[in-house]
């Protein structure tokens, strides 16, 4: 039944495994982050532009929308799930589109941006000076895992054999 959904993947147990992972292991690298320069450079991205670069845009949103469930639940913030398969998807849509990534990844995020900023402040309620915060650490984590996964999705393909 599974092989009815296309990827462009050549599904078998590695594949399912790699992407329940991908689904699911954001969920604790949400959980971690270290200071640089005043700023938070968060890891969950990583996980969620491998998959996408692997599995295409359903593959991002599937780790976007089920590796953020933790954190959405820890900052009692539900729209983090949805702005997660925003960014996830989109750029495993421009990576399919043969976009650069730093091109892929700027646009999935300015994309985002909108939800992330209007459902932080007006349904999440967070502080404007957070929110910004928050916008600058993405921005920055999200172009650094993003050249990081979509070099080494090349090495991840070969290994499971997609």
């Amino acid at each position: 039944m599974y092989r009815e959904i296309n990827f462009n993947i050549n599904w078998n147990i590695k594949t399912i495994s790699l992407l329940s992972f991908l689904a699911i292991f954001p969920n604790i690298l949400g959980l971690f982050h270290i200071t640089i320069l005043n700023t938070r450079i968060h890891f969950f991205q990583y996980l969620i532009f491998l998959a996408a670069a692997i599995y295409g845009p359903v593959g991002g949103m599937i780790s976007g929308g089920l590796g953020s469930v933790w954190t959405a639940v820890l900052l009692n913030n539900p729209y983090i799930i949805i702005g997660n398969m925003i960014l996830g998807g989109l750029f495993g849509i421009f990576i399919r589109l043969k976009w650069n990534v730093f091109s892929a990844v700027l646009a999935a995020y300015f994309i985002q941006l909108p939800w992330l900023w209007i459902t932080d402040i007006y349904l999440a309620n967070m502080p404007i000076g957070v929110v910004k915060g928050v916008v600058v650490a993405l921005l920055l984590s999200n172009m650094l895992w993003a050249v990081v996964a979509k070099s080494s999705s090349k090495y991840i393909k070969k290994l499971i054999h997609c």
